[in-house]
Protein backbone atom coordinates (compact mmCIF):
# COMPACT_ATOMS: atom_id res chain seq x y z
CA UNK A 1 0.00 0.00 0.00
CA UNK A 2 3.00 2.15 1.39
CA UNK A 3 4.45 1.85 -2.33
CA UNK A 4 1.42 2.15 -4.40
CA UNK A 5 0.65 5.61 -2.54
CA UNK A 6 4.61 6.45 -3.72
CA UNK A 7 4.02 5.68 -7.10
CA UNK A 8 0.90 7.47 -7.67
CA UNK A 9 2.83 10.50 -5.45
CA UNK A 10 5.84 9.83 -8.22
CA UNK A 11 3.13 9.79 -10.95
CA UNK A 12 1.55 12.97 -10.27
CA UNK A 13 5.24 14.16 -10.11
CA UNK A 14 5.79 13.08 -13.43
CA UNK A 15 2.92 15.00 -14.90
CA UNK A 16 3.49 18.54 -13.39
CA UNK A 17 0.95 18.10 -10.51
CA UNK A 18 2.10 19.41 -7.24
CA UNK A 19 0.75 17.25 -4.21
CA UNK A 20 -2.51 19.24 -3.14
CA UNK A 21 -2.76 21.29 -6.10
CA UNK A 22 -6.06 20.08 -6.64
CA UNK A 23 -7.13 20.70 -3.36
CA UNK A 24 -6.07 24.38 -3.67
CA UNK A 25 -7.57 24.85 -6.79
CA UNK A 26 -11.04 23.27 -5.43
CA UNK A 27 -10.84 25.90 -2.52
CA UNK A 28 -9.75 29.15 -5.01
CA UNK A 29 -13.19 27.96 -7.00
CA UNK A 30 -15.02 27.81 -3.38
CA UNK A 31 -13.34 31.22 -2.58
CA UNK A 32 -15.58 33.34 -4.27
CA UNK A 33 -18.77 30.84 -3.45
CA UNK A 34 -18.39 31.21 0.53
CA UNK A 35 -17.49 35.89 -0.04
CA UNK A 36 -21.22 35.91 -1.48
CA UNK A 37 -22.97 33.85 0.85
CA UNK A 38 -20.65 35.53 3.83
CA UNK A 39 -22.28 38.89 2.85
CA UNK A 40 -25.62 37.27 2.05
CA UNK A 41 -25.76 36.71 5.89
CA UNK A 42 -24.12 39.39 7.26
CA UNK A 43 -26.90 41.03 5.21
CA UNK A 44 -29.57 39.68 6.82
CA UNK A 45 -28.26 40.46 10.04
CA UNK A 46 -27.89 43.90 9.00
CA UNK A 47 -31.00 44.95 7.29
CA UNK A 48 -33.40 42.49 8.42
CA UNK A 49 -33.57 43.57 12.41
CA UNK A 50 -33.05 40.84 14.40
CA UNK A 51 -35.76 42.38 16.86
CA UNK A 52 -38.25 42.62 14.44
CA UNK A 53 -40.33 40.18 16.42
CA UNK A 54 -42.75 36.79 14.58
CA UNK A 55 -44.84 36.92 12.25
CA UNK A 56 -48.01 34.61 12.06
CA UNK A 57 -47.01 31.94 10.31
CA UNK A 58 -43.84 31.70 12.19
CA UNK A 59 -45.61 32.15 15.57
CA UNK A 60 -47.22 28.53 14.21
CA UNK A 61 -44.22 26.86 13.48
CA UNK A 62 -42.12 28.54 16.70
CA UNK A 63 -44.84 27.24 18.94
CA UNK A 64 -44.62 23.92 18.27
CA UNK A 65 -41.45 23.58 19.75
CA UNK A 66 -41.41 25.98 22.19
CA UNK A 67 -40.91 26.86 25.94
CA UNK A 68 -42.30 30.34 25.31
CA UNK A 69 -46.24 29.38 24.12
CA UNK A 70 -48.32 26.46 23.88
CA UNK A 71 -48.46 24.89 20.30
CA UNK A 72 -50.85 26.78 18.02
CA UNK A 73 -53.14 24.70 15.57
CA UNK A 74 -51.34 23.43 12.73
CA UNK A 75 -53.35 23.58 9.80
CA UNK A 76 -53.55 20.84 6.71
CA UNK A 77 -50.98 22.56 4.26
CA UNK A 78 -48.15 23.08 6.52
CA UNK A 79 -45.12 20.78 7.67
CA UNK A 80 -42.77 20.37 10.33
CA UNK A 81 -39.59 20.64 8.75
CA UNK A 82 -39.68 24.52 9.99
CA UNK A 83 -40.16 23.37 13.14
CA UNK A 84 -37.32 20.85 13.71
CA UNK A 85 -35.21 23.39 12.16
CA UNK A 86 -35.97 26.45 14.74
CA UNK A 87 -35.84 23.74 17.37
CA UNK A 88 -32.41 24.03 18.59
CA UNK A 89 -32.81 27.41 19.35
CA UNK A 90 -36.54 27.90 20.32
CA UNK A 91 -36.45 24.93 22.53
CA UNK A 92 -34.94 26.28 25.44
CA UNK A 93 -34.72 30.55 24.25
CA UNK A 94 -37.47 32.59 23.10
CA UNK A 95 -34.90 35.60 21.82
CA UNK A 96 -36.71 36.40 18.73
CA UNK A 97 -32.94 38.42 17.76
CA UNK A 98 -30.94 34.96 18.66
CA UNK A 99 -33.25 32.84 16.09
CA UNK A 100 -32.80 35.47 13.55
CA UNK A 101 -28.72 35.15 13.78
CA UNK A 102 -28.82 31.60 13.82
CA UNK A 103 -31.30 31.35 10.23
CA UNK A 104 -29.23 34.06 8.87
CA UNK A 105 -25.95 31.80 9.49
CA UNK A 106 -27.89 28.56 8.28
CA UNK A 107 -29.52 30.07 5.26
CA UNK A 108 -25.73 31.38 4.61
CA UNK A 109 -24.45 28.36 5.02
CA UNK A 110 -26.99 26.37 2.77
CA UNK A 111 -26.67 29.07 -0.09
CA UNK A 112 -22.82 27.87 -0.36
CA UNK A 113 -23.72 24.52 -0.50
CA UNK A 114 -26.29 24.96 -2.85
CA UNK A 115 -23.89 27.01 -5.27
CA UNK A 116 -21.02 24.57 -4.85
CA UNK A 117 -23.00 21.79 -6.03
CA UNK A 118 -22.66 23.24 -9.09
CA UNK A 119 -19.37 23.73 -9.51
CA UNK A 120 -17.79 22.38 -12.83
CA UNK A 121 -21.63 22.15 -14.19
CA UNK A 122 -21.26 26.29 -14.24
CA UNK A 123 -18.28 28.19 -14.62
CA UNK A 124 -17.62 29.67 -11.10
CA UNK A 125 -18.37 33.21 -11.80
CA UNK A 126 -21.54 32.30 -13.35
CA UNK A 127 -22.10 30.59 -9.71
CA UNK A 128 -20.92 33.59 -8.11
CA UNK A 129 -23.24 35.86 -9.93
CA UNK A 130 -26.33 33.88 -9.62
CA UNK A 131 -25.88 33.88 -5.79
CA UNK A 132 -25.51 37.26 -5.86
CA UNK A 133 -28.48 37.95 -7.98
CA UNK A 134 -30.47 35.20 -5.98
CA UNK A 135 -29.06 36.20 -2.21
CA UNK A 136 -30.06 40.56 -3.14
CA UNK A 137 -33.48 40.02 -4.07
CA UNK A 138 -35.21 41.92 -1.00
CA UNK A 139 -37.75 38.60 -1.09
CA UNK A 140 -34.84 36.21 -0.38
CA UNK A 141 -33.24 38.75 2.20
CA UNK A 142 -36.25 39.25 4.15
CA UNK A 143 -37.22 35.28 4.61
CA UNK A 144 -33.94 34.24 4.80
CA UNK A 145 -33.74 34.46 8.53
CA UNK A 146 -37.37 34.21 8.76
CA UNK A 147 -38.75 30.94 10.71
CA UNK A 148 -40.35 30.05 6.98
CA UNK A 149 -40.01 27.25 4.95
CA UNK A 150 -40.07 29.13 1.03
CA UNK A 151 -36.47 29.87 1.28
CA UNK A 152 -35.75 26.16 2.53
CA UNK A 153 -37.26 24.65 -0.27
CA UNK A 154 -35.39 27.15 -2.63
CA UNK A 155 -32.17 25.80 -1.92
CA UNK A 156 -32.93 22.15 -1.64
CA UNK A 157 -34.48 22.70 -5.08
CA UNK A 158 -31.30 24.55 -6.40
CA UNK A 159 -29.07 21.68 -4.75
CA UNK A 160 -30.97 18.83 -5.66
CA UNK A 161 -31.03 20.05 -10.01
CA UNK A 162 -27.19 20.05 -9.32
CA UNK A 163 -26.84 16.47 -7.74
CA UNK A 164 -29.30 15.05 -9.95
CA UNK A 165 -27.10 16.24 -13.10
CA UNK A 166 -24.43 15.16 -11.23
CA UNK A 167 -25.50 11.77 -10.60
CA UNK A 168 -27.03 11.31 -13.97
CA UNK A 169 -23.24 11.43 -15.60
CA UNK A 170 -21.99 9.12 -12.95
CA UNK A 171 -18.74 11.46 -12.47
CA UNK A 172 -19.64 12.30 -9.17
CA UNK A 173 -20.50 8.59 -7.55
CA UNK A 174 -22.47 8.29 -4.30
CA UNK A 175 -21.75 11.46 -3.65
CA UNK A 176 -24.45 13.15 -5.56
CA UNK A 177 -26.84 10.46 -5.23
CA UNK A 178 -26.82 11.46 -1.59
CA UNK A 179 -26.97 14.64 -2.37
CA UNK A 180 -29.99 14.23 -4.57
CA UNK A 181 -31.28 12.18 -1.73
CA UNK A 182 -30.68 15.11 1.31
CA UNK A 183 -31.97 17.96 -0.53
CA UNK A 184 -35.08 16.31 -2.29
CA UNK A 185 -35.74 14.90 2.06
CA UNK A 186 -35.38 18.62 2.96
CA UNK A 187 -37.73 20.00 0.60
CA UNK A 188 -40.58 17.24 1.30
CA UNK A 189 -39.47 17.83 5.14
CA UNK A 190 -40.59 22.14 4.04
CA UNK A 191 -43.21 22.25 2.12
CA UNK A 192 -44.18 18.10 0.58
CA UNK A 193 -46.20 19.55 -2.61
CA UNK A 194 -43.68 22.28 -3.39
CA UNK A 195 -40.96 19.41 -3.44
CA UNK A 196 -42.92 17.87 -6.29
CA UNK A 197 -43.34 20.74 -8.23
CA UNK A 198 -39.62 21.72 -8.09
CA UNK A 199 -38.81 17.85 -9.42
CA UNK A 200 -40.88 17.03 -11.53
CA UNK A 201 -38.84 17.88 -14.73
CA UNK A 202 -36.19 15.45 -12.52
CA UNK A 203 -38.44 12.41 -12.05
CA UNK A 204 -39.86 12.93 -15.91
CA UNK A 205 -35.89 12.87 -17.34
CA UNK A 206 -34.92 10.21 -15.12
CA UNK A 207 -37.73 8.27 -16.78
CA UNK A 208 -37.30 8.99 -20.17
CA UNK A 209 -33.61 8.32 -20.31
CA UNK A 210 -33.80 5.56 -17.93
CA UNK A 211 -31.50 7.29 -15.17
CA UNK A 212 -32.54 4.45 -12.39
CA UNK A 213 -30.29 5.51 -9.82
CA UNK A 214 -30.44 8.89 -9.63
CA UNK A 215 -34.66 8.37 -9.88
CA UNK A 216 -34.15 5.97 -6.90
CA UNK A 217 -32.12 8.44 -4.65
CA UNK A 218 -34.64 11.23 -5.09
CA UNK A 219 -37.61 9.25 -5.00
CA UNK A 220 -36.12 8.08 -1.39
CA UNK A 221 -35.30 11.51 -0.18
CA UNK A 222 -38.81 12.75 -1.07
CA UNK A 223 -40.59 9.70 0.26
CA UNK A 224 -38.10 9.90 3.67
CA UNK A 225 -38.79 13.17 4.00
CA UNK A 226 -42.55 13.59 3.33
CA UNK A 227 -43.23 9.80 5.83
CA UNK A 228 -43.85 12.15 8.85
CA UNK A 229 -46.58 14.61 6.95
CA UNK A 230 -48.26 11.55 5.59
CA UNK A 231 -48.44 9.49 8.78
CA UNK A 232 -49.65 13.07 10.45
CA UNK A 233 -52.12 12.59 7.36
CA UNK A 234 -53.74 9.39 8.57
CA UNK A 235 -53.25 10.63 12.45
CA UNK A 236 -55.18 14.03 12.29
CA UNK A 237 -56.48 14.51 9.58
CA UNK A 238 -58.55 11.82 8.30
CA UNK A 239 -56.34 10.30 6.08
CA UNK A 240 -53.86 11.74 2.83
CA UNK A 241 -56.39 12.36 0.61
CA UNK A 242 -58.49 14.56 3.36
CA UNK A 243 -55.53 16.77 4.08
CA UNK A 244 -54.88 17.48 0.80
CA UNK A 245 -58.39 18.72 0.11
CA UNK A 246 -58.17 20.62 3.17
CA UNK A 247 -54.70 21.83 2.04
CA UNK A 248 -56.48 23.02 -0.93
CA UNK A 249 -59.58 24.80 0.71
CA UNK A 250 -57.49 26.56 3.14
CA UNK A 251 -55.85 27.85 -0.13
CA UNK A 252 -58.95 29.03 -1.49
CA UNK A 253 -59.39 26.02 -3.61
CA UNK A 254 -56.80 24.86 -6.60
CA UNK A 255 -57.57 25.37 -9.79
CA UNK A 256 -57.21 27.55 -12.52
CA UNK A 257 -56.34 31.14 -11.53
CA UNK A 258 -54.40 33.55 -13.60
CA UNK A 259 -52.19 35.06 -10.82
CA UNK A 260 -49.43 36.52 -12.60
CA UNK A 261 -50.82 39.96 -11.86
CA UNK A 262 -51.51 39.28 -7.80
CA UNK A 263 -47.73 38.04 -8.02
CA UNK A 264 -46.71 41.54 -9.57
CA UNK A 265 -49.00 43.45 -7.40
CA UNK A 266 -47.15 41.66 -4.22
CA UNK A 267 -43.66 43.15 -5.47
CA UNK A 268 -43.90 46.34 -3.90
CA UNK A 269 -43.19 44.45 -0.38
CA UNK A 270 -46.80 42.93 0.15
CA UNK A 271 -46.15 39.94 2.16
CA UNK A 272 -49.44 38.63 1.44
CA UNK A 273 -51.57 39.75 -1.51
CA UNK A 274 -55.15 37.79 -0.32
CA UNK A 275 -57.37 39.15 -1.99
CA UNK A 276 -54.74 40.74 -4.18
CA UNK A 277 -56.39 44.11 -4.99
CA UNK A 278 -55.09 48.14 -5.79
CA UNK A 279 -52.66 49.31 -8.10
CA UNK A 280 -49.74 47.43 -9.64
CA UNK A 281 -46.84 49.11 -7.97
CA UNK A 282 -44.36 51.62 -9.61
CA UNK A 283 -42.88 49.89 -12.89
CA UNK A 284 -39.21 50.07 -11.39
CA UNK A 285 -40.20 47.94 -8.82
CA UNK A 286 -41.03 45.09 -11.09
CA UNK A 287 -38.85 45.77 -14.45
CA UNK A 288 -36.53 43.05 -12.69
CA UNK A 289 -39.38 40.98 -12.84
CA UNK A 290 -40.04 41.18 -16.01
CA UNK A 291 -36.48 40.78 -17.34
CA UNK A 292 -36.43 37.22 -15.13
CA UNK A 293 -37.58 35.22 -17.55
CA UNK A 294 -36.52 36.84 -21.04
CA UNK A 295 -32.75 36.70 -19.53
CA UNK A 296 -33.35 33.02 -18.72
CA UNK A 297 -34.82 32.78 -22.20
CA UNK A 298 -31.48 33.96 -23.52
CA UNK A 299 -29.19 31.77 -21.21
CA UNK A 300 -30.80 29.15 -22.40
CA UNK A 301 -30.20 29.83 -26.18
CA UNK A 302 -26.49 30.78 -25.24
CA UNK A 303 -26.41 27.24 -23.84
CA UNK A 304 -27.48 25.53 -26.78
CA UNK A 305 -24.90 27.43 -28.67
CA UNK A 306 -22.17 26.16 -26.17
CA UNK A 307 -23.44 22.67 -26.44
CA UNK A 308 -24.18 22.36 -22.75
CA UNK A 309 -28.33 22.84 -23.16
CA UNK A 310 -29.39 20.04 -20.67
CA UNK A 311 -27.42 21.48 -17.73
CA UNK A 312 -29.29 24.67 -18.12
CA UNK A 313 -32.83 23.16 -19.31
CA UNK A 314 -33.03 21.70 -16.20
CA UNK A 315 -32.79 24.57 -13.68
CA UNK A 316 -35.11 26.35 -16.30
CA UNK A 317 -37.40 23.91 -16.03
CA UNK A 318 -37.78 22.91 -12.26
CA UNK A 319 -37.94 26.97 -12.23
CA UNK A 320 -40.95 26.71 -14.41
CA UNK A 321 -42.80 23.88 -12.63
CA UNK A 322 -42.02 25.44 -9.04
CA UNK A 323 -43.43 28.94 -9.93
CA UNK A 324 -46.59 27.31 -12.17
CA UNK A 325 -49.03 26.55 -9.10
CA UNK A 326 -48.35 30.13 -7.37
CA UNK A 327 -48.63 31.59 -11.07
CA UNK A 328 -52.08 29.78 -12.23
CA UNK A 329 -53.79 27.47 -9.85
CA UNK A 330 -54.13 29.69 -6.58
CA UNK A 331 -56.13 32.89 -6.29
CA UNK A 332 -53.81 34.78 -4.33
CA UNK A 333 -49.71 35.80 -4.19
CA UNK A 334 -46.89 35.79 -1.50
CA UNK A 335 -43.63 36.78 -2.83
CA UNK A 336 -42.18 34.03 -0.90
CA UNK A 337 -44.22 31.64 -3.14
CA UNK A 338 -41.64 31.75 -5.74
CA UNK A 339 -38.34 31.99 -3.92
CA UNK A 340 -37.55 28.46 -5.56
CA UNK A 341 -38.04 29.74 -8.76
CA UNK A 342 -36.02 32.63 -8.23
CA UNK A 343 -33.08 31.00 -7.32
CA UNK A 344 -32.60 27.92 -10.60
CA UNK A 345 -33.73 30.73 -12.41
CA UNK A 346 -30.40 32.63 -11.27
CA UNK A 347 -28.55 30.51 -12.97
CA UNK A 348 -29.42 30.66 -16.62
CA UNK A 349 -29.71 34.61 -16.07
CA UNK A 350 -25.98 34.79 -14.25
CA UNK A 351 -24.81 32.95 -17.33
CA UNK A 352 -26.85 35.05 -20.13
CA UNK A 353 -24.78 38.21 -18.20
CA UNK A 354 -21.79 36.61 -17.75
CA UNK A 355 -22.15 36.08 -21.91
CA UNK A 356 -23.26 39.65 -23.03
CA UNK A 357 -20.28 40.90 -21.61
CA UNK A 358 -17.49 38.89 -21.80
CA UNK A 359 -18.36 37.07 -25.24
CA UNK A 360 -15.13 37.59 -27.68
CA UNK A 361 -15.13 39.93 -30.99
CA UNK A 362 -17.62 42.22 -30.10
CA UNK A 363 -17.05 45.79 -30.75
CA UNK A 364 -19.87 46.70 -28.03
CA UNK A 365 -18.48 45.25 -24.94
CA UNK A 366 -17.36 48.27 -23.16
CA UNK A 367 -20.90 49.22 -23.69
CA UNK A 368 -22.86 46.29 -22.55
CA UNK A 369 -20.59 46.31 -19.51
CA UNK A 370 -21.51 49.35 -18.73
CA UNK A 371 -25.15 48.71 -19.33
CA UNK A 372 -25.09 45.80 -17.04
CA UNK A 373 -23.38 47.18 -14.30
CA UNK A 374 -25.69 50.29 -14.30
CA UNK A 375 -28.26 47.77 -14.62
CA UNK A 376 -27.01 45.98 -11.51
CA UNK A 377 -27.04 49.19 -9.53
CA UNK A 378 -30.33 50.07 -10.44
CA UNK A 379 -31.31 46.43 -9.55
CA UNK A 380 -29.85 46.63 -6.42
CA UNK A 381 -30.94 50.24 -5.58
CA UNK A 382 -34.80 48.90 -5.91
CA UNK A 383 -34.20 45.54 -3.60
CA UNK A 384 -32.71 48.25 -1.00
CA UNK A 385 -35.74 50.40 -0.83
CA UNK A 386 -38.75 47.53 -1.39
CA UNK A 387 -36.50 45.44 1.62
CA UNK A 388 -36.23 48.80 3.89
CA UNK A 389 -40.01 49.58 3.52
CA UNK A 390 -40.94 45.93 4.32
CA UNK A 391 -38.88 45.30 7.54
CA UNK A 392 -39.91 48.48 8.51
CA UNK A 393 -43.94 48.07 8.05
CA UNK A 394 -43.66 44.44 9.52
CA UNK A 395 -41.91 45.79 12.58
CA UNK A 396 -44.93 48.18 13.34
CA UNK A 397 -47.11 45.42 12.86
CA UNK A 398 -45.43 43.61 15.41
CA UNK A 399 -44.84 45.26 17.56
CA UNK A 400 -48.55 46.08 17.79
CA UNK A 401 -49.24 42.60 18.75
CA UNK A 402 -46.37 43.23 21.54
CA UNK A 403 -48.34 45.98 22.99
CA UNK A 404 -51.72 44.06 22.69
CA UNK A 405 -50.15 41.51 24.52
CA UNK A 406 -48.92 43.45 27.12
CA UNK A 407 -52.40 44.75 28.09
CA UNK A 408 -53.37 41.18 28.06
CA UNK A 409 -51.14 40.68 30.97
CA UNK A 410 -51.86 43.98 32.82
CA UNK A 411 -55.15 42.98 32.68
CA UNK A 412 -55.11 39.72 34.13
CA UNK A 413 -55.17 37.40 31.04
CA UNK A 414 -51.81 35.41 31.87
CA UNK A 415 -50.52 31.84 31.37
CA UNK A 416 -52.14 29.53 31.05
CA UNK A 417 -54.37 31.40 29.54
CA UNK A 418 -56.57 30.92 25.85
CA UNK A 419 -57.18 34.18 23.25
CA UNK A 420 -59.53 33.84 20.47
CA UNK A 421 -61.02 35.89 17.95
CA UNK A 422 -58.94 38.20 15.25
CA UNK A 423 -55.32 37.92 15.15
CA UNK A 424 -55.66 35.23 18.43
CA UNK A 425 -52.47 32.88 16.86
CA UNK A 426 -49.86 35.62 16.62
CA UNK A 427 -51.08 37.75 19.60
CA UNK A 428 -51.70 34.40 21.66
CA UNK A 429 -48.15 33.37 21.08
CA UNK A 430 -46.87 36.85 22.31
CA UNK A 431 -48.77 36.95 25.64
CA UNK A 432 -48.01 32.84 25.91
CA UNK A 433 -51.07 31.75 25.40
CA UNK A 434 -53.10 29.22 23.90
CA UNK A 435 -55.36 30.20 20.91
CA UNK A 436 -58.04 28.62 19.61
CA UNK A 437 -61.11 29.20 17.05
CA UNK A 438 -64.69 27.91 16.53
CA UNK A 439 -64.50 28.65 12.90
CA UNK A 440 -62.57 29.15 9.77
CA UNK A 441 -59.44 27.27 8.55
CA UNK A 442 -57.94 27.32 12.32
CA UNK A 443 -60.77 25.90 14.08
CA UNK A 444 -59.94 23.66 16.25
CA UNK A 445 -62.72 23.65 19.42
CA UNK A 446 -66.18 24.79 19.99
CA UNK A 447 -68.14 27.36 22.11
CA UNK A 448 -68.72 24.90 24.55
CA UNK A 449 -65.28 23.92 25.20
CA UNK A 450 -64.45 28.32 25.71
CA UNK A 451 -66.95 28.57 28.08
CA UNK A 452 -65.98 25.57 30.23
CA UNK A 453 -62.33 26.56 30.01
CA UNK A 454 -63.28 30.61 30.76
CA UNK A 455 -64.42 28.97 34.34
CA UNK A 456 -60.75 28.04 35.73
CA UNK A 457 -58.78 29.91 33.78
CA UNK A 458 -58.08 33.66 32.06
CA UNK A 459 -59.84 33.27 28.45
CA UNK A 460 -59.79 36.60 26.21
CA UNK A 461 -61.24 37.61 22.98
CA UNK A 462 -60.28 39.93 20.33
CA UNK A 463 -62.91 41.53 17.77
CA UNK A 464 -62.34 44.09 15.26
CA UNK A 465 -63.89 47.69 16.15
CA UNK A 466 -67.61 47.59 15.32
CA UNK A 467 -68.11 43.93 15.73
CA UNK A 468 -69.73 42.20 17.97
CA UNK A 469 -68.43 39.28 20.14
CA UNK A 470 -69.09 35.60 19.81
CA UNK A 471 -72.45 35.05 22.43
CA UNK A 472 -69.92 33.07 25.19
CA UNK A 473 -67.98 36.86 25.08
CA UNK A 474 -70.97 39.05 25.51
CA UNK A 475 -71.43 39.13 29.36
CA UNK A 476 -67.77 39.77 29.83
CA UNK A 477 -65.54 42.38 30.98
CA UNK A 478 -64.27 44.62 28.33
CA UNK A 479 -61.32 47.39 26.49
CA UNK A 480 -60.29 49.14 23.84
CA UNK A 481 -56.50 47.53 22.89
CA UNK A 482 -55.47 49.42 20.16
CA UNK A 483 -57.74 49.41 16.91
CA UNK A 484 -59.39 46.11 18.86
CA UNK A 485 -62.22 45.41 21.64
CA UNK A 486 -60.97 43.08 24.01
CA UNK A 487 -63.32 40.60 26.15
CA UNK A 488 -61.92 38.61 28.30
CA UNK A 489 -62.66 37.16 32.08
CA UNK A 490 -59.96 36.39 34.73
CA UNK A 491 -61.31 33.62 37.04
CA UNK A 492 -60.92 34.18 41.00
CA UNK A 493 -58.20 32.41 42.37
CA UNK A 494 -59.25 28.83 43.62
CA UNK A 495 -62.49 29.03 41.57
Amino acid sequence: MVGSAHATLAGARRRGARPGAEGARRSRADGPLAAVAGVFTLAQVLLVRPGMGLGWDEAVYVSQISGHAPAAFFSAPRARGISLLVAPVTAWSSSTPLLRVYLAVLSGLALFLALRAWRGLFPVRVLALAGALFATLWVTLFYGPQAMPNYWVAVGALTSAACFLRARSGRSGRAALWGAAASGALMTLMRPTDAVWATLPLLGLALYRRHWRPLTALLAGLAAGAGEWVIEAYAAYGGLGQRLSDGSAIQGGLGWHFAVADQLRSLGGRVLCRPCTGAMPDPVLTLWWLALPLLAVFGLVVAVRARRTVTTLVPLACGATAAFPYLFLIGYAAPRFLLPAYALLALPVADALVHLVSAPGRAWRPVAVTLAALGLAGHLAVQYAVLEATVDRTTASHRAWARTADELHRLGVRPSCLLTGHEAIPIGFYAGCSSAATAGHNANTTAAVITRTARRTPVGTLVTAGSRPPAYARDWQSRRVGGLRLYYTVPAAGS
